[in-house]
């Protein structure tokens, strides 16, 4: 017998952090990509007191969607209520609501509630809906519950940092050579071979093979966000050994002088993996100067070739 109307379900998990941190965490929507793995980027497009409306890109059953979500929150009573604005198909309408309960002055019970509909009833499409609603809330609450309880553990392994280059050019010259990634195996000499799939404008899947100094390659893939044309987010989801966490966004700011262009990082190192790669005697230190060097090497040539691209453009 199918299913159909409006569906309601909750899911929640115990925290072992105090109530009100475990509120700020998951109102503080800027984090989200590092803490909820379905998450790809979110952008704030406005608020108010204690209302905001916010863009959400996140993947679920293997694919990506983005909607935007208008929020109440109540700093006071431990709840934010959610609604999405324009639900992606096969999504008719999608809201829900986060409450925090204190357990004790160190624990806190997280409830997380779902209402929705599918598009015409159709029992095929909500259960699709069933599925991701299920799998992306057990992702969410177990990646908040463990990025509260480790956070301080956390603290000595995440980092994050940025490349700026002046370019004498246009913004949008130097936004096209970033969003026109399927022409970096041309353009790059650090890129082997790319892939790059629009799954809709400006949401994007971004595989490619990556050329070390020593001359291996590995491959990485990523979802990107692109926005015309101040910035492009993006996370990878495939990662080197050396990391369990990779975000970052390009940006590209007009001044007098053209364009600042930047490149910025955040990552968690994995360290179970730094003895393996770097040898027996490698530190977190050294793993983070390892990765920083690599990634950074990377941004800046390709922020190099983008600034001659601008600026012969110009």
């Amino acid at each position: 017998m199918s299913q159909q109307g409006l569906r309601e379900v909750e899911h929640e998990t115990t925290v072992s952090a105090p109530a009100a941190a475990v509120y700020r965490l998951i109102a503080e929507v800027e984090n989200w990509p590092r803490i909820f793995p379905p998450t790809i980027y979110v952008e704030r497009d406005g608020h108010g007191k204690n209302e905001e409306r916010i863009h959400i890109w996140a993947t679920a059953n293997g694919t990506a969607k983005n909607w935007t979500s208008r929020r109440t929150l109540d700093a006071e009573a431990l709840r934010i209520t959610f609604r999405q604005e324009v639900p992606a198909p096969p999504v008719a309408a999608m809201g829900g609501t986060w409450i925090i309960e204190p357990v004790s002055e160190t624990r806190c019970r997280v409830r997380l509630l779902h209402d929705y509909r599918a598009i015409d009833d159709d029992a095929d499409s909500l259960a699709w809906i069933d599925e991701a609603v299920d799998r992306n809330s057990r992702s969410e609450l177990a990646a908040l519950k463990a990025n509260v309880e480790f956070a301080h553990a956390a603290e000595a392994v995440t980092f994050s940092f940025e490349d700026t280059v002046q370019i004498n050019g246009a913004a949008k010259d130097v936004y096209d050579f970033i969003n026109e990634a399927d022409r970096w195996e041309e353009r790059l000499p650090h890129v082997a071979s790319v892939r790059l799939d629009e799954l809709s404008p400006g949401l994007q899947i971004l595989e490619m093979d990556t050329r070390a100094k020593d001359g291996s390659t590995h491959t990485t893939m990523s979802y990107r966000v692109c926005r015309p044309v101040h910035r492009i987010a993006y996370k990878q989801v495939t990662l080197p050994a050396l990391m369990t966490l990779h975000t970052g966004y390009w940006t590209f700011v007009e001044n007098e002088d053209g364009v600042a262009a930047s490149s910025q990082h955040t990552v968690v190192l994995n360290t179970d993996n730094i003895a393996r790669i770097l040898g027996a005697d490698a530190t977190v230190d050294d793993a983070r100067a390892y990765v920083r060097t690599a990634l950074s090497t990377n941004s800046r040539a390709t922020l190099g070739h983008a600034k001659d691209y601008a600026e012969q453009k110009r």
